[in-house]
């Protein structure tokens, strides 16, 4: 697809899609081609072992000019769709992009660099599933979370959730970690009225979310080790 065609994409409202997956895994990408092979099966087999039900994984290519989606698509794997456009858009576009292709009962999104543990995926699902939650969202301030992170990002991060709690009245101790999921229903109604195609992409989600009456988030423990990936 060219960027026009998913620009006029974007500007579709909710589309039946009747499928019988419980989940749909978004994977944001960009000039990743010599181990987004690898970190795709590897997400694929975490969620795969844990997950209670049928998925997919949608990779998104975000301009890269790389051979990162011939990659994705050499795995053969029919589990596993490809989306690539011509120019890099931002995560949070290609995210947006990814999530409302998605056809699973839930959505969610995790990087491609594995910083984030994706065997602790299965569990955000399962908790959001059993008490009906909109979000179950990562946070590295669980405190059964085990995080590897450097002291000054912690202290960066905290400054920023301060900020964040002061404008948008968010009950949410760590918004920014990339690894969430929500209802079909947000991905429906929430994310084409998003803006951001960047790095607040997370913060928008969740402040335009609770606005629409999309209240029900819980934090969850996650597994971060943080190598300095970009």
């Amino acid at each position: 697809m060219s960027v026009d065609e998913h620009v006029a994409f974007e500007e579709r409202r909710t589309v039946e899609r009747p499928s019988g997956l419980l989940l749909s895994v978004v994977v944001p990408v960009f000039n990743q081609e010599a181990g987004i092979a690898e970190s795709v099966m590897t997400i694929r087999d975490a969620v795969a072992d844990g997950l209670d039900g049928s998925f997919e994984l949608i990779v998104v290519s975000d301009g890269s000019i790389d051979r990162t989606a011939e990659r994705v698509l050499a795995t053969r794997d029919e589990r596993v769709r490809t989306i690539h456009y011509d120019r890099n858009l931002g995560k949070g576009y290609a995210v947006k992009l990814g999530a409302l292709e998605a056809r699973g009962r839930y959505v969610a999104y995790i990087d491609a660099d594995l910083d984030l543990d994706p065997t602790w995926l299965p569990s955000l699902v399962e908790r959001a599933e059993e008490v009906g939650l909109d979000f179950a969202i990562g946070s590295k301030r669980h405190p059964d979370s085990v995080v590897d992170y450097p002291q000054r990002r912690r202290v960066y991060s905290w400054l920023y959730q301060q900020l964040v709690r002061l404008l948008f009245r968010l009950d949410v101790r760590d918004t920014q970690v990339g690894l969430k999921v929500f209802r079909r229903e947000v991905a429906e109604q929430v994310l084409p009225l998003l803006l951001v195609k960047r790095f607040a992409f997370d913060l928008e989600l969740l402040a335009v979310a609770r606005a629409l009456g999309f209240r029900r988030i819980e934090e969850l423990p996650i597994r971060l080790e943080y190598r300095f990936t970009g």
